[in-house]
């Protein structure tokens, strides 16, 4: 009968295992997860967080000690995400993934942005992975919050206020953004690209002689990004339709501008054609 009873036992243990449903039981978190991202400008800031809740407690002082460091949450410790540079309480913080630490204290926190984006929590912490440290006041919250939140207010093209509110304690990180220098280099980088595309289109249109063509296409060129290529491009084009006068110094310039240039490939192509015109300008 034991017997029985002990296979009996092993094959209901087997078929709740093998029970997919089962096997992925969810049950609801204690701290559930909470993302919150904001774009300030082009730049998405995104915190990733688990969120516990006061259920009576008393919060800062008691169940998170004043003056020691905190992971921000519960759990893991919370993540700060920025696909640009920005500043963070003044700080400078690259483009990237951070753990986001704080020391609460009675008149004043202690903000820390940590390179380690991946801890568990404060035990790992390293002080020297710092990539910005700075402190804040807290402030009353305008009305209690069961759940640790995060939450973006004051959101303008170059800056935010990024806000942790729990029970009845708000504290703010300021971030700015250098909004239009990063549109202007994005600007400057698009032209440039757009630049070196329509100057192998004057390539294009030099070898099958439609020369002038490539040449309007490469002083458009020339207009945006005045580089050695394109003026080769250009010396190359003036050539071809008969004009060595023109194209010479044209030549000249591209060959002085690739001196400069690490990528300079066509160093022997240019000089072997400025020696060939020299004789014909």
């Amino acid at each position: 009968m034991r017997s029985v009873l002990r296979t009996a036992l092993a094959v209901a243990a087997a078929a709740l295992l093998a029970t997919p449903a089962l096997a992925q039981l969810e049950l609801p978190d204690l701290s559930p997860r909470a993302e919150v991202m904001q774009t300030v400008g082009i730049t998405a800031i995104t915190v990733n967080y688990a969120s516990p809740g006061v259920k009576g407690r008393k919060i800062f002082g008691e169940l998170v000690p004043l003056d020691k460091l905190w992971r921000t949450g519960a759990n893991a410790a919370t993540t700060l995400e920025v696909s640009t540079d920005v500043k963070i309480g003044g700080k400078d913080v690259p483009a990237g993934k951070y753990a986001l630490f704080t020391i609460p204290g009675k008149d004043k926190w202690t903000v820390i942005i940590n390179k380690n984006a991946d801890q568990g929590g404060t035990r790992n912490y390293d002080q020297k992975l710092d990539q910005a440290r700075f402190e804040v006041k807290p402030g009353k919250a305008a009305t209690k919050m069961e759940r640790m939140t995060f939450l973006f207010t004051d959101t303008q093209d170059d800056s935010t206020s990024l806000q942790l509110v729990w029970d009845e304690t708000r504290v703010t990180l300021p971030i700015t953004i250098e909004t239009n220098a990063l549109v202007a280099a994005g600007i400057d980088g698009y032209a440039k690209g757009s630049a070196r595309t329509m100057a192998n289109a004057a390539r294009h249109y030099k070898r099958v002689k439609q020369l002038d063509k490539a040449l309007a296409m490469i002083d458009n060129a020339l207009a945006i990004d005045e580089t050695w290529f394109a003026l080769w491009i250009k010396a190359d084009i003036l050539a071809e339709k008969g004009d060595i006068k023109a194209a010479y110094p044209v030549a000249e310039k591209a060959y002085a501008l690739g001196s400069k240039d690490e990528y300079f490939f066509w160093k022997d192509t240019i000089e072997k054609a400025l020696e060939d015109w020299k004789s014909k300008k």
